[in-house]
């Protein structure tokens, strides 16, 4: 190593400015730090030690091995849950995507007023979970309901079906709920499209390329960055739906709502089977491990980098 290349050694001013800035990072990120050691790693770590208890969340845990998994899956409900929750995940996720990005390409442009049509269609996603809404929701389609009052005007005859009380059509009531909560991803398609070069679009244009090969050659690469983290984002979310099949249908009817953050839910808080829903929330926690990590594997075949 030569004199020109070796590195000076830090004076002692240098070397307590890099400690105090050091230290000032660490303050400023210590409540992040705190929360995340007591409310987030302490609670885990203890409901990993009671998924292999038998606590109904009053007396103390009493060891139980491996019998809350194997009890896991010989219970019917436990995979009638799971089906259900993939069913909801795999319709719901395309769904709320194809939403958000068509809305998005509409709100993507300069004109005058845009900025209210965007707080406008995100105003559901910071009602989403609401109680409040999902009462509105049952109601919409309840016998009652506009939906029925809707149809009635239109097929001239009168309609009392229940739409959120029947087993055929209940749970693709909440999945059109879940469509409707598409603000964060709409905003953040239009963001990914504002980054696009309008330049490519101008040579498509004097290419003669159609608005379809404009959107399928131009668009949809550009973005598959943004879109594999909504994509990501919108599978771990509705994996952990929840409230919406609590308050509108209560997993009903005939269990064809129980999404398996209910039967968690349900399980500990209203059979007492804390250590039964420990465990069930850490196989739901490994289920969304899978699929993640599933979607970043394959993002090296799909998702495409402008360098």
């Amino acid at each position: 190593m030569t004199a020109a290349t070796a590195k000076k050694p830090m004076t002692k001013g240098a070397r307590l400015r890099k400690r105090r800035n050091n230290l000032a990072g660490l303050a400023f990120i210590s409540p992040w730090l705190f929360g995340l050691l007591v409310f987030t790693s302490i609670p885990m770590l203890y409901s990993l030690y009671l998924s292999f208890t038998k606590f109904d969340g009053l007396g103390d845990p009493k060891w139980y091995g491996l019998n809350n998994y194997i009890n896991m899956f010989q219970d019917g409900v436990f995979w009638k849950s799971v089906g259900i929750t993939f069913q909801y995940v795999f319709i719901l996720v395309p769904l709320r995507l194809s939403a958000a990005l068509g809305v998005a390409m509409v709100l993507a442009s300069n004109h005058r007023g845009i900025g209210l049509y965007r707080t406008v269609y995100y105003i559901p996603s910071l009602l989403s979970g609401s109680v409040a809404i999902a009462i509105i929701w049952s109601k919409l389609f309840g016998t009652d309901g506009a939906i029925n009052g809707i149809l009635t005007m239109m097929l001239g005859r009168p309609m009392t079906y229940n739409w959120v009380g029947e087993p055929a059509t209940a749970l693709y009531s909440l999945i059109l709920l879940g469509c409707w909560h598409f603000g964060s991803s709409m905003l953040i398609f239009v963001s990914g499209l504002k980054q696009i070069p309008q330049s490519y679009y101008e040579a498509a244009l004097i290419d003669g390329a159609s608005p379809w090969q404009r959107f399928s050659r131009i668009t949809l690469p550009m973005l598959t960055p943004v879109i594999f983290f909504n994509l990501v984002m919108g599978i771990i979310n509705a994996f952990k739906a929840f409230s919406e099949a609590l308050i509108i249908t209560d997993g009903g009817p005939m269990n064809r709502t129980m999404l398996f953050a209910l039967y968690i839910y349900k399980q500990g808080f209203t059979y007492f089977k804390m250590g039964y829903a420990c465990a069930m929330s850490w196989v739901l926690l490994l289920i969304i491990s899978v699929f993640s990590i599933f979607v970043f594997k394959s993002s090296d075949g799909w998702v495409h980098y402008e360098e």
